[in-house]
């Protein structure tokens, strides 16, 4: 069976989250984490003791978001408010949950915009989707980075991790074309589905060179598809979409299995470096992600793009 077959119609799973061992005294991020799949991420975190902060940008959703789950599970999340799309935001939430925590266990870069209008950039001026996810998230890895191999070296295996969402949208490119990043012809060009896949290649690439970088630091630094999912995220596709895709989508539970594995299990912290596929196994991303010099580009790119944000 092809490998995008079995993205699309997987075999059923063979893990779930009763078998998420007990977090209590772990500190976790869940970026976008008060819809989707970070929600339910957040919802599985919270009912094994974690104590989880959800990061993002509209503090009258994600209060209702940690309302609902505390209905749910009985355990509160905390809001730490972080816009991904305004670079301005991310080092004050940075600031902030440093003066709160001490350490932090595992940050889940789950948020993610898909299909919005062509037009739509971020505060900064780059392309929304790449803008958010992509150079957000590696502004806030980052800026957090101190605290997570902080965080490794007072862990009982000696690690930290960052699980990086991407999906199978990265197959569709075979490369990163900066010049369609930065607001202008080429990126309108370029149109909004071919920038979520060059988002997402993004995230992987993001995520092997992290591991290159910090692997011998003890940041385990994964990146995966989380499944064709019934989420908010398809608020932009048009109803004709919506219809042909409906039987093709798996409710949103089922797309927090695979990042929950990665990043709460035994076996998730040997991962480093990996790429999983729907439902917590281990895949492979397209060739061309794993390229050194594809990720020794693009984080040049990130370093200079939020240079005068850190």
């Amino acid at each position: 069976m092809s490998s995008t077959c079995t993205n699309m119609f997987p075999p059923k799973p063979e893990w779930s989250v009763d078998q998420i061992p007990d977090l209590s005294g772990k500190v976790i991020i869940v970026t976008g984490g008060n819809t989707g799949i970070g929600k339910e991420t957040v919802k599985a975190l919270l009912n094994h003791n974690a104590k989880v902060y959800i990061a993002g940008r509209n503090p009258q959703r994600v209060n209702e978001a940690i309302e609902d789950l505390k209905k749910e599970t009985g355990k509160e999340a905390l809001f730490l408010q972080v816009d991904l799309g305004d670079l301005t935001t991310i080092q004050p939430a940075v600031e902030s949950f440093m003066s709160q925590e001490q350490r932090l266990d595992v940050l889940f870069n789950s948020a993610g915009v898909m299909y919005p209008p062509v037009e739509q950039v971020t505060k900064d001026g780059f392309d929304l989707q790449f803008g958010t996810n992509v150079i957000g998230h590696f502004l806030l890895t980052k800026l957090l980075l101190p605290r997570l191999i902080e965080t490794a070296k007072s862990s009982p295996d000696g690690k930290a991790r960052v699980i990086n969402t991407s999906s199978m949208g990265h197959t569709f490119v075979s490369g990163i074309d900066f010049d369609a990043i930065r607001d202008g012809q080429k990126r309108l060009k370029a149109g909004t589905k071919k920038l979520y896949s060059l988002s997402k290649f993004g995230n992987v690439v993001f995520a092997h060179e992290l591991h290159r970088r910090y692997a011998d630091q003890g940041i385990v630094s994964v990146s995966l598809h989380p499944g064709n999912l019934q989420t908010d995220l398809q608020r932009h596709i048009s109803k004709v979409e919506a219809i042909l895709t409906k039987n093709l989508l798996y409710p949103a539970p089922m797309g927090a299995l695979t990042q929950l594995y990665a990043g709460t299990t035994l076996e998730g912290a040997n991962l480093g470096g990996k790429y999983l596929i729907p439902w917590a196994r281990v895949g492979e991303a397209r060739k061309e992600t794993y390229n050194e010099e594809t990720g020794r580009k693009l984080w040049e790119f990130l370093e200079d793009a939020t240079r005068s944000f850190q």
